[in-house]
């Protein structure tokens, strides 16, 4: 069963982002399903209502500065007081996740790593010999190491979708809700086809995703529910007439075609 069962539209100030025409009639979103895909052109606002879904419900991120006080989340702050949400039982886990926050994420991960090692180094060189100083070094280097072994010594010398695959794997802890924002950025069709199948294991055992995505092959996820979100209300469409799937399945087959009249 769904944890978020409905997303209600209750107050419209006018501005942004109650001024994108997906919102202009709005309503109730019904979420019956345990996958969710939002699809569209870029600014219809799949990636505002994940903002304003993860605001709301305060679900954790890869840094939680994106979620509470990231400037850039101010608007969708704001705007969760427009919205009701209805849920059902207790969430027990879940993640917001855009591809935005990794590069920062992996970053402070590799500043942690270097610095737990650098103080190693500081209480092997200033304390007294003894079981304190090895104690203290010890425990440094261990955190340094827990790092390096969860993402390695490195982190950046690895591929993006590598990195990606991971880092989902990672926080798919159990069921919850999971918001994931363009997912597919930097996967492989190939990665694509594994986080299909991290997603629908773990929908099986409960869990409940509502993701952003262009994907052909993520929206693909049997029993998922796919919204239009070009319309108003966003409408429930089969992915067969998704126009992603159409543009890319009609390409494939002419690619000539569509090169000529570009």
């Amino acid at each position: 069963m769904p944890f978020l069962r409905e997303i209600r539209m209750v107050a419209d100030t006018g501005e942004f982002p109650f001024s994108l025409p997906v919102f202009r009639s709005f309503g109730t979103l019904c979420l019956d399903a345990p996958a969710t895909f939002l699809v569209g052109e870029n600014g219809c606002g799949k990636s505002t209502l994940l903002e304003i879904v993860a605001t709301a419900l305060r679900l954790p991120s890869l840094t939680q500065r994106a979620v509470e006080t990231h400037p850039l989340m101010e608007v969708a702050r704001k705007a969760a007081s427009g919205f009701r949400f209805v849920r059902e039982g207790g969430r027990r886990g879940g993640f917001y996740f855009r591809a935005d926050d990794v590069t920062g994420f992996l970053q402070a991960i590799r500043r942690d790593a270097d610095e737990h090692q650098a103080l190693a180094r500081h209480f092997e060189e200033t304390l007294p010999e003894g079981w304190g100083r090895d104690r203290a070094a010890g425990l440094a280097r261990a955190q340094g190491s827990a790092f390096a072994e969860r993402y390695g010594e490195d982190p950046f010398a690895r591929s993006h979708g590598e990195l990606f695959l991971d880092l989902f794997h990672a926080r798919l802890t159990g069921p919850g809700l999971y918001l994931l924002d363009e997912p597919e950025v930097p996967l492989s069709p190939t990665n694509q086809l594994a986080l299909l199948a991290m997603i629908r294991d773990a929908a099986a055992e409960g869990s409940q995703f509502l993701i952003a995505t262009h994907s052909p092959i993520l929206m693909a996820l049997p029993g998922a529910m796919i919204l239009d979100m070009d319309v108003s209300p966003p409408t429930a469409v089969p992915w067969e007439e998704v126009e992603h799937v159409a543009i890319t399945r009609a390409f494939l087959s002419h690619p000539e075609s569509f090169l000529r009249r570009l």
